[in-house]
């Protein structure tokens, strides 16, 4: 059996982690009044907080950071919350002692690690989520676990009627998508996929694409409207006697139709242009619903066709070798 460790089960049980992810994070109280909020993790942990930035509105900015240590920004006005899925990740810890350091207002979300053990013994305010699934898949508990923080604090909205709207709706819809994420997964086999979406929807192509990296196996990339038609549109121009076998690409675009006039037509034209130059193109109508649903079915989308796409490559969708070798190599 290919999917040794289950994956299926994983990507259907992930409609319930919104809500859980939610109610997780119903206790976390702090007093302050912030003008920003720094959240600090990096691979799968730092996925949610692009996910925010797109279904939630807040009152203050809510910026990722992904490197050690902090980013200049961060200061006595800062809420730091460290996201390690883990708990052992050295770049978020490196930035949770950086705030320790300063002595910064911190919240920590892990499921277990150094990360849960410093924030235990500093009495720092701490969400932990379930452990055993891969980070890349834990993107619902951890996104409505931050939103709550944030509700928490007054700067964000209440999501909890649309979290739990939206959990069962998903629930409902999986078995679908789970079918049309079979059938994109054969027009994506032995293809490089690049993923295309408006740049209200960025962060669901950037998901699209770490999914296929580490699900799939496969090389891929992502762009989105209307930047990609001032520059990436022309690397494929069609070269002739190279080769360059541009056709080895395919193009998913993932299209709302409440997306700009103008941008649905550059979403058009584009496929018009690139069909000339030989390069396959499919157009993938993300469902109607709340924000919040839309990005979830999208994403529970991406994890079918990611998953199923995997099992066509004959390997097991779970596992990221090369990445737990280079850490062992950092370690060295």
């Amino acid at each position: 059996m290919t999917d040794k460790s289950n994956m299926r089960q994983v990507i259907i049980d992930s409609p319930k982690q919104i809500l859980e992810g939610f109610n997780l994070a119903k206790n976390i109280k702090i007093d302050a009044n912030f003008k920003n909020v720094v959240v600090c993790g990096v691979g799968g942990s730092a996925l949610p907080v692009n996910v925010l930035n797109t279904i939630a509105k807040t009152s203050i900015p809510v910026f990722s950071h992904r490197d050690y240590g902090l980013p200049s920004l961060a200061g006595a006005d800062s809420l730091i919350t460290c996201i390690s899925y883990s708990g052992n990740t050295e770049e978020t810890i490196s930035a949770l002692e950086a705030a320790i350091e300063k002595d910064l207002k911190i919240v920590g979300l892990a499921s277990g690690g150094k990360l849960e053990q410093i924030c235990r013994q500093k009495n720092i305010p701490f969400v932990k989520i379930p452990s055993g699934i891969q980070p890349r898949c834990a993107t619902g508990y951890i996104f409505s676990a931050l939103a709550k923080i944030l509700s928490n604090i007054g700067v964000a909205d209440n999501l909890s009627d649309e979290i739990s709207n939206s959990a069962k709706e998903l629930e409902k819809t999986s078995p679908l998508l789970e079918k049309q994420g079979k059938k994109l997964a054969k027009k994506l086999f032995r293809k490089i996929p690049v993923i295309y979406a408006s740049n209200n929807f960025k962060a669901v192509s950037r998901i699209w694409k770490i999914k296929l990296n580490e699900n799939s196996k496969v090389p891929a990339f992502h762009n989105y409207f209307p930047e990609l038609n001032h520059n990436e549109m022309v690397g494929y121009t069609k070269i002739q006697n190279s080769k360059f076998k541009i056709q080895n690409f395919i193009v998913m675009i993932l299209r709302d139709k409440a997306d700009h006039p103008r941008i649905l037509k550059r979403m058009k034209l584009t496929a018009l242009l690139l069909k000339k130059s030989g390069i396959k193109t499919e157009f993938i109508d993300i469902k109607d619903g709340s924000v919040l649903f839309k990005v979830f079915s999208a994403l529970l989308l991406g994890d079918w066709t990611s998953y199923y796409l995997a099992l066509l490559n004959k390997i097991d969708p779970t596992p990221v070798k090369m990445v737990e070798d280079f850490k062992n190599l950092m370690e060295k």
